[in-house]
């Protein structure tokens, strides 16, 4: 290991390392009562659907807890739809009520993501008080048609990058490096079974991502390879990251200034068709036949029986210095799913553009006009504190390991 590694390594395991403590989970019977329905169509990326309100989604299944207690959010393969010049399919996307800062730690068990021919999923997080990309946009999951790697962007404006020249100890391979571009700073999973057919036929996994001063760090772990820290956890559990291994993305703050670009995010679960990504023919045509907008018409079974999520849990956290109740500004209690009773919401305002987010700001001030739904919904604020300045024991302990070793070194 040359110096240079080494003493990356030494600034990146003390923030990695550390000991979070629980804010909320969204599970079960209450998994829904924590986000809000978007109710119009597809004015970000383009897609062929309408993503429908709660009552509509509740009324045709779209949305709906199994009987293992996962939350299922699936695209309609029951209705037929006659060609058209302009055909929609209705489908889902979600937003939480609460917005997590930097500090913050989110994971998301999940044992299927929609995949198939014009399948456009997406697990990401929006940033707001901004237009878009102003306080930040981070895809964690993401992929179209029938891809069998996930792939990692930030979205941000210019002045972010990830730097090729640091060796960031990511396990993923580096496609972009400007986080102002249209497709973002964009890493790709080198881990088998991280999408499609592959994913699900092993039994899904984990995905994580960590907010932090020192950087943006995502994970992945198939089923099978899920760390003892994780699969032995629970909704109250405090979380060890000791056992995690490198991450699959890292965007150290070298190369980005992770408070300056970055706002308190929102989380975001949706499922597209087509648009400006999985609809470009010729992306379109590398791994599916005839034309995208061949799957939206017709009835919708078989090419949309996968297009579904099944998730047993999201867990947020934050830092371990400050214990679950202090953080808490206005929303529900740490771990709990009921919605939070601040009166404001935030609100999407329609914009050109190409990214994820690229047509949406958040505000919460009611300075814009509402959402097409639930304009009673509410946005909470976790306000934690991150490891650059509270290392803890384990952190500190490393850090000083590594002080000695680089002593002598040089």
């Amino acid at each position: 290991m040359d110096l240079q590694r080494l003493l990356l390594l030494c600034l990146w395991l003390p923030c990695v390392l550390g000991i979070y403590v629980p804010l909320r989970e969204y599970s079960g019977q209450s998994f829904f009562d924590g986000w809000d329905y978007y109710g119009n169509v597809d004015n970000t990326t383009w897609g062929n659907v309408t993503y429908v309100d709660e009552m509509t989604a509740m009324n045709q299944d779209l949305t709906f807890v199994n009987g293992n207690g996962h939350a299922i959010i699936r695209v309609d393969n029951t209705t037929n739809i006659a060609n058209a010049p302009l055909v929609n399919r209705n489908t889902i996307k979600i937003t939480s009520k609460d917005a997590y800062p930097i500090g913050s730690l989110i994971l998301i068990d999940t044992y299927h993501i929609p995949y198939g021919c014009s399948v456009w999923p997406s697990f990401w997080t929006l940033g707001i008080n901004a237009e878009w990309p102003q306080a930040g946009e981070i895809d964690v999951i993401e992929a179209i048609n029938n891809l069998q790697q996930n792939q990692m962007a930030l979205h941000t404006v210019p002045g972010c990058n990830l730097q090729v020249n640091t060796d960031s100890g990511q396990t993923g391979r580096t496609v972009d490096t400007d986080c102002s571009t249209g497709t973002g700073c964009l890493v790709q999973e080198t881990k088998p079974n991280s999408f499609g057919s592959g994913f699900a036929n092993t039994g899904g996994g984990v995905f994580a991502l960590q907010m932090d001063v020192s950087g943006i760090y995502m994970w992945f772990w198939s089923r099978p390879d899920v760390p003892p820290s994780i699969a032995g956890a629970n909704s109250t559990s405090t979380l060890d990251l000791s056992d995690w291994g490198a991450p699959s993305a890292a965007y150290p703050a070298a190369g980005c200034d992770i408070s300056k670009y970055f706002q308190a995010q929102q989380l975001v679960i949706d499922t597209t068709l087509c648009g400006d990504w999985a609809g470009v023919p010729d992306i379109y045509a590398s791994t599916c036949p005839n034309t995208c907008i061949s799957n939206v018409i017709g009835n919708g079974n078989p090419v949309y029986n996968n297009a579904y999520w099944d998730i047993g849990y999201v867990r947020t956290y934050t830092a371990s210095s400050l214990p679950p109740g202090s953080v808490n500004t206005g929303g529900p209690n740490p771990t709990s799913s009921s919605p939070s009773s601040s009166s404001s919401s935030p609100t999407e305002i329609a914009k050109p553009g190409t990214a994820e987010g690229s047509n949406t700001a958040s505000v919460t001030d009611g300075s814009t006009e509402p959402e097409p739904t639930d304009t009673n919904s509410s946005t909470s604020f976790f306000v934690g504190r991150s490891h650059e300045t509270f290392l803890g024991s384990q952190g500190l302990g490393l850090f000083i390991l590594c002080s000695i070793i680089v002593f002598f070194l040089l």
